[in-house]
Order: C-alpha cells, then structure tokens, then sequence
C-alpha cells in the first residue's frame, strides 16, 4: 500500500546564515577591546536563514547597546553571498551604517564614543 508524503519533507532547508571565522575574530577583536575599557560586559548571538547577528551588551538583563546584523545577499549564489553579505550596524532601532564590507562597519565602533546630551 502506497502513502502520500508532501514534497517539502524531503526538501531541503535553507541553511542559516553565518559569520565567517574570519569576521567572527574581528567582531571578537573589537569586542575584547570595549570589555577592557569596560563599557560593553556580555554579547549574544542570533542566526537564522536571512540574517546572523552579534549582539552587544552594557549589562546583560538591558536592550543590546549595538547590533551588528549580515544580511543575505540578493542573488542566485547564495554560497558567494554569505561571503560577501550586507553589514548593518544599529543602535537600539536606529541604522547607523551599512556596507558591504564588515570593516567599514566596525571602524565606527573602533572610535572612541562620547554621551551628547541635548
């Protein structure tokens, strides 16, 4: 006796989306350094088929000081995306750069930061 199995149980899944070892070392190279200084104290990280993220923490139970999200690449090699992904770097809900290299991004992370009351 035959059964009927929908086709998506034997489709294959996206794959998440991933940092590189390479920009994993950057993200934690930067990271150390704040934690030196002691501003930033934890990090998270989130990783799903459209997008991974590097969080950043001032205190563990608070909103991520900063997010640093790769996002994938439109087009149809999806292998040469997660390569060359989009950089986006917020801060709570506000975009605060994008580009398509991940130094860019962390350069502005890299400087030193001042509080501007207004």
């Amino acid at each position: 006796m035959t059964s009927v199995v929908p086709i998506a149980a034997y489709q294959r899944k996206a794959q998440d989306l991933y940092f590189t070892r390479d920009e994993f070392n950057r993200l934690l190279n930067l990271y150390s350094s704040h934690v030196m200084r002691g501003e930033w104290r934890d990090y998270a990280i989130s990783q799903d088929p459209t997008k991974a993220s590097f969080f950043i923490f001032r205190h563990t139970n608070e909103y991520p000081l900063f997010v640093i999200s790769k996002l994938e690449s439109r087009g149809k090699n999806r292998v040469a995306a997660s390569k060359n992904g989009r950089y986006v770097l917020f801060s709570r809900q506000k975009k605060l750069k994008q580009a398509h290299d991940l130094d860019a991004v962390l350069r502005l992370l890299s400087q030193p930061l001042t509080v501007v009351r207004s």
